[in-house]
């Protein structure tokens, strides 16, 4: 079991874990095009991130979560978001809610699947998390944050599972956001438009994007618990990895940690836990014309997915996306 399993909040060793863990960063150029829409706002745009806690699967949530929000405290960014598969809104799980959504004037929500398991319905869950509307758009510091909404019923190729499509009356409001946004958009999904485990209509999605390319700084997404970015027609697709862990289903079924901990949280023998719980540091500088991503790297609490032979990813794929981090890369 990892000795960082049940620390309070707080702990000696949560504070270790937040100066030693290792940092990785991702870092482009932003195009000449957006440099006007930013007008003489030239300080850097920050913005934290954690996406797949899943309070209702994972162990150790409440750690996972006082440790993404100590850090946050340190960082001071503008706005923190959440994209997706959080925690249902049951009764047990309303303050872990309120914890995150009362820890920043601006802390954000992104509809995940799993938020609604249990049979809560799409409007409690936007109740509960406080949020406007299942998809919406907020200025934060001259920045078009557009959240969109993978989770509506319609796609004409959807066959089981959970719905994954954006219909046509949001398509119809994300292109009148995409046509008059005077701002640089960054646009913020649970389910991909891009590479791994994508929308049902993610090619639709991309195709409604590419002409306002010009306004995007980038299209972020959750979902795939994994560690891939896509350049597409000129827009940078990014999937930030799970907080907690990678599902492996009930073929690779395993324990991890002690078997009480399995006791109580059954569904933990269907994932590979990460012994630390993963998020980043996003920055706009329009001054320097740089996105920077800061994530950060950890370890896998038992066997690796490919040391209990998953293969629903190829090897290749699981060699380049599926690791308990999020990654430095050079664009």
């Amino acid at each position: 079991m990892s000795e960082h399993a049940n620390q309070p909040q707080g702990t000696p060793e949560r504070r270790n874990f937040l100066k030693t863990v290792a940092l990785g960063s991702l870092s482009f150029i932003l195009p000449s095009s957006l440099m006007p829409l930013f007008g003489n706002s030239l300080s850097p745009i920050r913005f934290g991130l954690i996406t797949d806690l899943h309070k209702d699967i994972i162990h150790d949530a409440e750690d996972r979560l006082a440790t993404f929000l100590e850090h946050m405290e340190q960082e001071n960014p503008h706005a923190l978001i959440q994209m997706g598969d959080f925690a249902i809104p049951s009764e047990k799980n309303m303050d872990f809610i309120g914890k995150y959504s009362k820890s920043h004037p601006l802390a954000m929500h992104v509809l995940g699947n799993h938020d609604m398991d249990e049979g809560f319905s799409k409007a409690t869950v936007v109740n509960a998390y406080g949020m406007p509307a299942p998809y919406y758009s907020l200025s934060v510091q001259g920045v078009n944050v557009i959240v969109l909404d993978g989770n509506e019923e319609g796609s004409p190729t959807y066959t089981s599972g959970y719905p994954s499509y954006i219909g046509k009356q949001q398509q119809a409001w994300l292109k009148d956001q995409l046509e008059s946004s005077h701002e640089p958009i960054l646009l913020v999904s649970h389910q991909p438009l891009a590479g791994i485990y994508t929308l049902d209509n993610a090619q639709e999605i991309r195709a409604l994007l590419q002409p306002f390319a010009s306004k995007i700084i980038a299209a972020i997404n959750g979902h795939a618990h994994v560690d891939q970015m896509i350049y597409e027609e000129g827009i940078h697709y990014l999937h930030l990895n799970s907080a907690s862990y990678y599902w492996v289903g009930q073929k690779h079924s395993h324990l991890s940690l002690s078997p009480d901990i399995h006791d109580h949280f059954p569904s933990l023998s269907l994932t590979c836990p990460y012994r630390d719980p993963l998020f980043a540091l996003l920055s706009i500088d329009p001054q320097q014309r740089t996105l920077t991503l800061t994530g950060r790297q950890t370890e896998w609490m038992g066997p690796s997915p490919a040391q209990l032979g998953y293969s629903i990813l190829t090897k290749e794929e699981q060699e380049r996306y599926l690791q308990p981090k999020i990654s430095s890369r050079s664009v």
